[in-house]
C-alpha cells in the first residue's frame, strides 16, 4: 500500500452489526482526511462495512486480501475519511 496509514482497527473476531458499528466509531474520533486499515474476517462483514462506509461519504481506497486466505477469510480495507 503506497497510502499513509494513520490508524488501525482489528474487527476479525466482530460479527455484523458490531464489525460496521466499531468501523463507524473510529471514524468518528479520527480526523478528516485521515487513512484508517481495518482488518476484517468473513463475507458478511466483506460486503456490508465497505458497502455502509461509502453511503456515509468516506472513499474505500483498497480492498486486499490477507497472504494465504480464502476468499472468504481475512480481508483489509483501507478507508480515507471523508474531509469536512
Amino acid at each position: 500500500m503506497t497510502e499513509k496509514l494513520n490508524y488501525s482497527l482489528d474487527i476479525t473476531n466482530e460479527v455484523c452489526p458490531m464489525t460496521f458499528v466499531k468501523t463507524k466509531l473510529l471514524l468518528e474520533r479520527v480526523p478528516s482526511g485521515a487513512m484508517v486499515e481495518v482488518r476484517l474476517k468473513g463475507a458478511e462483514p466483506l460486503g456490508n462495512v465497505p458497502r455502509s462506509v461509502t453511503e456515509l461519504g468516506h472513499e474505500i481506497v483498497a480492498t486486499t486480501r490477507e497472504d494465504g486466505e480464502a476468499e472468504n477469510g481475512v480481508h483489509r480495507l483501507l478507508i480515507r475519511k471523508k474531509q469536512g
